[in-house]
């Protein structure tokens, strides 16, 4: 490989954060400051060396001399090998000499003695090799650095004057400072990513391969949310990596809520989410047997039929009060049970309750209700049963029946784990493993069933599959992936911290996702469009193809109409001057000249400008979208359709805290205004786009197509948060609180002004990382007052590094 080529490679970095190889990361930042990119730097947690460098042809080094060495070689020769770019074997050898010599870091004497050797060395010395820093000095340096010995003890010691000397004026460059902190911000990344993240490498207790059997156990009354997917996940998992079987059984105990189509949706669900249950059962298929054992723990004494009414029966198992039906005989008990049976006045008035404590601490324990009677029509069985078991009494027996051999499910039941054994071996039934993991809960977001219908039955939200709910279908509509939605999930883990997420991650997972196929469009708020005249411009459409994506061409080609007549965002133009040039994105630069502005208001009203195709792009100030002007292209033209209308939706979060507490009314703090809306206009080529395509909106964001009209090319399109904090930051405020008392969607264009204006505002751009090379000379312009060799002792004393020493 020749210099020019090996110059023009990259390699990539891992360093440890453990045990950081800090001058090894110096030299990868200042190469990258040279030439950005040069260096592909990893910091990892579980690295099990310091660093390891891979160059560009696969070479790999381990040792901190060699990767140094190298990146010196490769991207920052005047540290190692040159002189103000001239080559110096002298220089070379001189600092290869100090790379042959690793001090004793476990041996406080041996080290102590070589201090001794160095800072003697340094007494005359600034730097290690001649009058600048070199690549012995970060070497030196970062051993130093990296000796637990020195940094705790010698550091501060009076017995090393011109060694500590040198080494703050090392420790004091910016290059090391921003080591530091580089170092320091990685570390705090991955112990964020600890903490939201998680994993499924745990073993279960007790499981035999072949033999684990799990059970998803959803209620069909709703439709799956984000909580369930991640339910639903953990014990598809764990089935296939014990090669066992996975149980998809609809707990369909409550003929109020559930209907058939919530069951149909939520197969529906899983099916996208991947997961293929081995088995679909219901707890409907097992009423005779759960009948049956109903009457058996009667018939035992470990329950009792009660018609205490509910108000008192939940004051007394709030007080530790025993009913007065607790003490019935078994006889009476049994006749009351067939009362219920038969639905009866009686029966209507009666519960079967466990007789399991009256005052336990743990309140879930005090006497819960078994089996309750209920005269609504089964969806599947119709009205064959009056009673129906609750989900405490079915699920551990259905679980033991069906031969689930370890029950999954959130720590939110883990009160209840006592009383799901207790049924169990009351009735002599085999034993389940219970696991629990911690239930996925997030910021400004409500997850309970009841309370997401509460939002469906007011009218706040379109339907369980609104952009606004929790719900797969909602987020999926919402522009998430399933990719990503299944990529976020597994990242949990099956941690049991209960955790309040955040949506930043997630949304993140799922930009990963999409970036890459996205294709790039243009799209223009219609309030405040600029038209524009680029006198040179063509007088006619033409149209040309150029890429969907400039970053992958497999995305396909898009056509762009070009004419003299264009339109821009208002927002974009407020500040420009006659003279100022700009680029219009996939077209070219072009120089405003004349700026008109409105009398009144003295807002841009419209502009002048001229091609500048020459021009180069890098050196403008602003990169802007832009549109044909439809008004000016002719009826009669071939390309009369040069842009579709469009409907921008963004939404908000439907409650405006973070966190409820289990005392907090939600109803109290809704959000006043939650859907925004924004007319636009885009390119031509969004006409062919169909519901469910995911798209970039060139400077704006990505999209998702929620409704298509084929015939007008209308499209509604829905904002796909990004991940970053100003997608995801609650909206309501001073501009969604004036508009709440509109009804149905609400515009809000002084909030995407607002908006635009923050964005638009000059940002001061991150400083690049100053070269620590060359540096003025520490003897003035007129150099070294006497003529002297760089390299030369200069003082009569052998090397401390003499072999003899």
């Amino acid at each position: 490989m020749t210099s020019s080529a090996i110059n023009n490679a990259s390699c990539s970095l891992t360093v440890s954060a453990k045990d950081v190889p800090y001058g090894a990361l110096v030299l990868a930042l200042l190469a990258n400051a040279a030439k950005p990119g040069s260096v592909l730097i990893a910091v990892k947690e579980d690295a099990t060396t310091p660093c390891v460098l891979v160059s560009s042809i696969g070479l790999k080094f381990t040792k901190l001399a060699g990767v140094m060495r190298y990146l010196a070689r490769v991207y920052l020769p005047d540290l190692y090998e040159s002189h103000f770019g001239k080559p110096s074997p002298d220089k070379a050898t001189t600092i290869d000499n100090f790379l042959s010599e690793q001090l004793p870091s476990d041996d406080l004497a041996a080290l102590k003695s070589r201090l001794d050797h160095i800072n003697s060395f340094l007494a005359l010395r600034s730097f290690m090799v001649g009058y600048h820093l070199s690549l012995a000095d970060f070497f030196l340096w970062s051993q130093l650095k990296s000796t637990p010995m020195f940094t705790s003890q010698l550091a501060k010691s009076p017995a090393y004057p011109f060694l500590l000397r040198w080494f703050r004026t090392v420790d004091d460059q910016p290059s090391v400072a921003l080591a530091l902190g580089y170092v320091q911000d990685q570390v705090a990344k991955l112990n964020k990513q600890k903490k939201d993240q998680g994993s499924f490498d745990i073993a279960l207790p007790d499981a035999a391969m072949g033999n684990v059997v799990t059970r998803f156990p959803p209620e069909p009354s709703g439709y799956l949310h984000i909580g369930h997917a991640k339910a639903a996940l953990m014990n598809e998992h764990f089935a296939r990596k014990y090669n066992g079987k996975m149980i998809v059984r609809f707990d369909d105990t409550n003929p109020d809520k559930e209907k058939m189509e919530f069951e149909q949706s939520i197969m529906e669900d899983l099916a996208l989410l991947g997961i293929k249950p081995d088995q679909v059962t219901h707890t409907s298929d097992h009423f005779p047997k759960l009948l049956a054992l109903c009457e058996q723990m009667l018939r035992q004494g470990d329950a009792y039929v009660d018609d205490t009414d509910q108000e008192t029966m939940r004051h007394q198992r709030m007080h530790g009060i025993a009913s007065a039906c607790r003490d019935n005989s078994i006889q009476e008990n049994l006749r009351r049970w067939k009362e219920m049976q038969a639905g009866s006045d009686e029966g209507l008035r009666n519960c079967v309750r466990a007789k399991l404590s009256v005052d336990d601490k743990n309140k879930a324990l005090r006497d819960p209700v078994l089996y309750r009677t209920n005269l609504t029509p089964h969806h599947k069985v119709g009205n064959k049963y009056k009673v129906y078991p609750t989900y405490d009494f079915a699920c551990p027996v259905v679980d033991s029946i069906e031969g689930v051999t370890h029950a999954l499910r959130t720590n939110e039941y883990r009160d209840r784990n006592p009383q799901y054994e207790w049924v169990i071996s009351k009735l002599g039934l085999r034993k389940v493993h219970i696991w629990d993991f911690s239930r996925m809960n997030f910021v400004y977001t409500l997850l309970s069933k009841r309370k997401l219908q509460w939002f469906v039955d007011q009218g706040h939200v379109t339907g369980w599959d609104d952009p606004r709910f929790p719900t797969v279908r909602g987020i999926r509509r919402r522009g998430m992936t399933i990719e990503a939605l299944r990529q976020y999930i597994l990242m949990q883990g099956a941690s049991t911290n209960t955790i309040l997420l955040e949506w930043d991650k997630f949304w993140a997972v799922n930009k990963k996702v999409i970036d890459p196929i996205a294709p790039r469009h243009v799209g223009l708020d219609v309030e405040g469009l600029v038209p524009v005249t680029i006198v040179d411009g063509p007088a006619t459409v033409e149209v040309k193809q150029v890429p969907k994506h400039k970053k992958n061409p497999d995305v396909g080609n898009k056509d762009t109409a070009y004419f003299k007549h264009i339109v821009l965002a208002g927002a974009d133009v407020q500040d420009l001057a006659d003279g100022e040039e700009v680029t219009l994105m996939d077209w070219g630069n072009v120089i405003v000249t004349k700026v008109h502005r409105d009398a009144k208001s003295g807002m841009v009203s419209k502009l002048d400008a001229k091609l500048n195709l020459a021009g180069d792009v890098k050196s403008t100030r602003k990169k802007l979208t832009w549109l044909v002007d439809a008004s000016k292209v002719p009826k009669s033209s071939s390309s009369s359709r040069v842009s579709v209308p469009l409907t921008l939706k963004d939404f908000d979060y439907l409650i405006t805290k973070k966190k409820l507490e289990e005392d907090d009314d939600f109803q109290s703090v809704l959000t006043p205004a939650t859907e925004f809306v924004t007319k636009a206009v885009g390119d031509a080529n969004l006409a062919k786009i169909r519901k469910g395509d995911i798209i970039q909106l060139e400077r704006r964001g990505y999209y998702i197509a929620d409704e298509v009209d084929a015939k007008s090319g209308h499209a509604t399109l829905i904002a796909i948060p990004d991940g970053k904090a100003a997608s995801l930051a609650s909206k309501h405020g001073a501009a969604t609180t004036a508009a709440a008392s509109a009804n149905g969607p609400v515009s809000a264009p002084a909030l995407r002004s607002a908006s635009r204006s923050r964005s638009k505002s000059p940002s001061r751009k991150a400083a690049k990382a100053p070269i620590m090379y060359p540096v003025a000379n520490v003897y003035g312009d007129d150099g070294f007052p006497f003529d002297a060799k760089v390299f030369d002792i200069m003082y009569g004393v052998k090397s401390v590094y003499d072999k003899e020493h």
